[in-house]
């Protein structure tokens, strides 16, 4: 009898069946002639099934002579090409980058310039391809607002626009955000081809790096990143804002439940409908990397799992899921030299203990 529900099981939730444990892969570290610098990563899964990877790098964060890299690994491929250049200034330093492909085909490439000494003087430029990137479009800059930056990757609302998170920091200190950063959102209609920006998250103490989805139709809730020092402290917790008309303005940006050491976060939303937080459970350090599970659409995060839990830095989480079910988390370790890419099924997580 035990056996036979266990097939019945099997069968009508393939995906909670089988729990195995992540596996890991080192795609690049200092070993790759593109600097030794390469924070932070970003991937994702194109429409021909293959994986693509960009990073920045070069000899470090505010080095001047700095490019984005992409990689791709072809399906059915067991390794990554070796990076090439996709973009960069001949004046000026470039960083974060973030590839994404759109309903329509489209892959975009979003990244930084910075203009002067602190990343308070940036701006975002963007590229596209329609050869699945093979090949790019000269760039186009998406706003001309001092201290912009992009970091999170964009997703697709349910009146078919597209709304990418980007913030606004503010400080001009290299070792601190200024208590009026701000996440900021643009949103993209196909059907102009235009750009505009929509609303923006304010909270007491500043917060950056959004990362939002789409709970129900127009309703939105992002956990970003807060602002601050690096030092370290017993408080300071991901910031959540919520938006009930599709981006265009949000709540107070409140402090969740979940710790935050001024590190980046991603959100995501699974085929099941169920939520994945990826993130730092530290109030100072950025280890482990943890990954949280809602199964009531972030009414309660009841499970949560340590993808990386020894001793390190793990920064920078870029989490998404591929057509086959799984999902892939990119991150950077190693004082940011070596790019990390973790993948494994939502059994894993969504069968773990309740804490």
């Amino acid at each position: 009898m035990k056996r036979l529900l266990l097939i019945l099981f099997a069968f009508c939730f393939p995906a909670l069946a089988y729990s195995q444990e992540p596996m890991f892969e080192r795609i690049f570290g200092p070993e790759v002639p593109t600097g030794p610098y390469k924070h932070p990563a970003c991937m994702t899964e194109l429409a021909n099934g293959d994986l693509y990877l960009v990073y920045y790098g070069g000899q470090g964060e505010y080095a001047n002579d700095t490019h984005v890299f992409g990689s791709r690994k072809s399906q059915g491929e067991s390794s990554w090409s070796s990076p090439i250049k996709l973009a960069h200034d001949p004046f000026r330093s470039v960083g974060n980058g973030v590839i994404w492909q759109s309903p329509d085909g489209v892959v975009w490439l979003f990244y930084v310039v910075r203009y002067g000494e602190t990343w308070s003087t940036s701006r975002v430029q963007f590229k596209i391809s329609t050869d699945n990137a093979q090949t790019w479009s000269d760039a186009s800059v998406l706003t001309q607002e001092e201290g912009i930056m992009v970091r999170n990757r964009p997703i697709v609302l349910s009146d078919g626009t597209y709304l990418l998170p980007c913030y606004k920091e503010t400080g001009h200190d290299t070792e601190a955000v200024g208590a009026d950063s701000a996440s900021v959102f643009y949103r993209f209609d196909p059907k102009t081809k235009q750009w505009s920006e929509t609303g923006r998250i304010h909270s007491p103490k500043g917060n950056i790096q959004p990362a939002p989805l789409e709970l129900s139709p127009g309703h939105l809730v992002a956990y970003c990143r807060r602002g601050g020092g690096y030092e370290p402290k017993e408080v300071g917790y991901i910031v959540r804002s919520e938006s009930t008309d599709g981006g265009k303005t949000w709540s107070p940006g409140a402090d969740s439940p979940f710790p935050n050491p001024n590190a980046a976060v991603d959100f995501l939303k699974l085929q099941s409908g169920n939520l994945l937080l990826v993130y730092n459970d530290s109030f100072n350090s950025r280890t482990p990397l943890t990954v949280s599970f809602s199964p009531d659409h972030d009414k309660t995060w009841p499970i949560k799992k340590n993808l990386v839990s020894v001793p390190g830095d793990y920064g920078y989480p870029i989490v998404f899921q591929s057509k086959d079910g799984k999902i892939h988390v990119v991150y950077t370790s190693d004082k940011r030299q070596v790019i990390n890419h973790a993948t494994f099924d939502e059994s894993w997580i969504a069968t773990q203990k309740k804490n």
